[in-house]
């Protein structure tokens, strides 16, 4: 029997021994992970830190979690004070048997639509850049990929800033998604600091310190979530996202004065060339060197695994848009406090999820842990679609309490079907079908919001529900492959 998948998350093959290719390689990560790096290696402010990238991982997702709702918030008020709505006055957030007001209904749909064309424009440009970066960051070095993305987000929030400040038309959210997209955005620091990790962990402590980076992804959304709301409501926009420029300037300034790199600069390593877009395309071609052994059902299993990964990423991402304007809007009307709540909630399932991960995994296969997150996250999506209460909306924040299980699974599953030398290339890619899954799940979802509100206003939240069978279908029969093929292979030996 094969070892569990989950275990092989980054596994300690990929740092490996020293070889005649290691030897070949200017660019080749350290071998010791506890040895101490060289001298130009070390940052400005090096110290004896307990931590490595952990803060700059945490204080980039609180910048996020803190500004999304309140964008979208923003983009409501904007757009309700230029038609003329005062949503707040109305009688429908009291009176649910009132007929829906058709105002509300356009300010819902230019809404959605700006939020689709803001996703759209920054995940664009970032499909090409997140798999460029990632790629270089092997020759470069990671802390480069660490910064520039974090002062790209600062870029970001200066923009909107801007806008609030002079009250310029929302269109200019735009321009500052886009100045984003180019530096990277969120997806190409989540990528940066796992490949640190996986650079100066040894095989003992690699899987710890991946959870303690998965942590800091829940605790620091609940954080911001709950604190964005509540600030919202006594003060407005313009203060917290202040706190998002700062943050964003103080996790560019720590990656730049306090983390070691881990990888030996080369500096004749380009960005702008197509090898690492060529690595990429090569893996999927070929189903990597390791597919060799395993034939045509080693490919398929990449696609079909990297088809699942995709398939619940999207679902994330689309639906993660809509719960703010779904919670906006009558019957629920909730405010600024109650969805940092809602919010909070939603990000307390990254702990939970790893924690029901860890539990499930000494009586369950890891394929099986991955569909009890997906029969989490598909009844909870089902709660949401028909919820008309808010107590209503926290029983299926409840009920998706394991909803994160599936991704590490999909992660160490792909992981394992290529070789040690193949894993920049493999998390490379994995960050494009990301960053591909927010531009998909935007678009799709965005779009689907508007166009079913007058039939079914939490369709979007059923038809999520949907897709998710797909891929608890294909890992549930590739699982049974598995074992099928591992039984006959005991009955022969």
């Amino acid at each position: 029997m094969d070892e569990r998948d989950t275990a092989a998350i980054l596994s300690g093959d990929v740092l490996g021994d020293t070889s005649a290719d290691d030897q070949q390689q200017p660019d080749l990560h350290k071998e010791e992970a506890d040895a101490p790096p060289d001298g130009s290696l070390r940052p400005p402010g090096a110290c004896q830190l307990p931590v490595s990238v952990e803060p700059v991982l945490f204080l980039s997702m609180f910048s996020l979690a803190l500004q999304a709702p309140l964008s979208t918030q923003y983009l409501w008020d904007r757009i309700s004070e230029d038609l003329g709505y005062n949503g707040s006055k109305r009688s429908e957030c009291s009176n649910s048997s009132a007929p829906p007001d058709p105002l509300q209904k356009e300010v819902e749909t230019l809404t959605a639509h700006w939020n689709l064309y803001i996703s759209l424009g920054g995940f664009s440009v970032g499909l090409l850049v997140v798999p460029l970066l990632g790629s270089w960051s092997d020759l470069a070095g990671r802390r480069r990929v660490l910064i520039l993305p974090n002062l790209g987000l600062a870029l970001q929030a200066i923009v909107y800033l801007v806008v609030m400040y002079l009250k310029l038309p929302v269109v200019y959210f735009l321009v500052g998604r886009l100045l984003s997209g180019l530096s990277g955005d969120f997806n190409a620091i989540l990528a940066g600091c796992f490949a640190y990790v996986a650079d100066i962990s040894d095989r003992r402590s690699r899987t710890f310190r991946v959870a303690i980076l998965e942590a800091c992804l829940g605790v620091s959304g609940m954080l911001a979530s709950i604190i964005g709301g509540e600030w919202r409501r006594a003060q407005g926009y313009i203060n917290p996202f202040w706190l998002v420029l700062a943050t964003n300037l103080v996790s560019a300034l720590y990656a730049y004065l306090f983390v070691r790199e881990s990888v030996l600069p080369d500096p004749s390593a380009k960005l702008l060339t197509t090898r690492h877009h060529k690595a990429v395309w090569h893996l999927y071609l070929t189903g990597g060197s390791s597919s060799e052994a395993g034939g045509k059902f080693h490919k398929c299993k990449l696609w079909l695994y990297t088809l699942c990964f995709f398939l619940v990423v999207t679902v994330h991402f689309g639906t993660r848009e809509l719960y703010v304007l779904y919670e906006l809007s009558s019957p629920l009307c909730w405010g600024s406090a109650l969805i940092g709540y809602g919010s909070a909630a939603q990000h307390l399932a990254y702990l939970s999820s790893l924690v029901g991960l860890k539990i499930m995994q000494h009586c369950l296969e890891d394929s099986w842990v991955a569909l009890v997150g997906l029969a989490s996250n598909i009844v909870g999506l089902v709660v949401f679609s028909v919820a008309d209460s808010t107590q209503l909306m926290f029983i299926g924040y409840g009920l998706c309490f394991l909803f994160m299980t599936p991704t590490p699974v999909l992660r160490s599953k792909l992981s394992k079907l290529v070789d040690p030398s193949e894993q920049g290339a493999l998390f490379a890619s994995v960050a494009c079908v990301e960053s591909l899954c927010f531009l998909v799940g935007s678009g799709v979802f965005n779009s689907l919001y508007p166009a079913t509100l007058h039939f079914m206003k939490g369709f979007p939240f059923l038809f999520a529900a949907i897709i998710l069978f797909i891929p608890a279908g294909i890992i549930g029969t590739l699982q049974c492959l598995d074992q099928r093929r591992d039984q006959r292979d005991s009955t022969v030996s």
